[in-house]
């Protein structure tokens, strides 16, 4: 079995590590717009939450990208975007249900977590309070992540907002 990410909310810090690390080494630059990982701040619940991919066993950006760019990586086990393929159409971006796909508008192609190709993630290497863990899963079910995602999405989204969520 493949190892996963695995976020501890409570211990995030906000100090942007990962996002650095992230950017670092897929880029070779520290920008954190370029990086597959985001916090973003949680004002009510006073948390900074790791935005992440979640290389959900049916990846409903993998599924809905029109050339095939998104596929698994059989030795890690991560979705991989193949930038030869991607043309930009952000469709994956719109079919995550976790946020996690985000843009480069200079490459004018999607980001999206890879795991560092299976060596120890460098956000996980990079964060100090320990809020990342690269590791195998305990039993962690498709509904409770889709749970997370929905009271996440509630969270973030403007009350006099509404959100149409699809069921994948």
């Amino acid at each position: 079995m493949n190892k996963i990410l695995v976020v501890d909310y409570e211990k995030c810090t906000g100090c942007r590590n990962c996002e650095m690390a992230c950017s670092v080494f897929h880029v070779h630059v520290n920008n954190p717009t370029k990086s597959a990982v985001r916090i973003v701040k949680w004002e009510r619940a006073g948390l900074d939450v790791p935005i992440i991919c979640q290389q959900c066993e049916e990846p409903a950006c993998a599924s809905i990208c029109p050339v095939r760019a998104i596929s698994r990586d059989a030795d890690t086990g991560a979705l991989a975007v193949d930038y030869d393929l991607c043309v930009g159409c952000r469709m994956c971006m719109v079919a995550c249900p976790f946020g996690a796909v985000t843009f480069d508008v200079d490459r004018r192609q999607v980001i999206k977590c890879d795991l560092c190709g299976g060596v120890d993630p460098w956000c996980v290497r990079f964060c100090e309070p320990r809020a990342l863990t690269y590791r195998l899963p305990a039993v962690v079910s498709m509904d409770k992540k889709r749970a997370a995602g929905r009271s996440l999405l509630e969270a973030l989204t403007p009350r006099n907002r509404r959100v149409h969520t699809q069921q994948i």
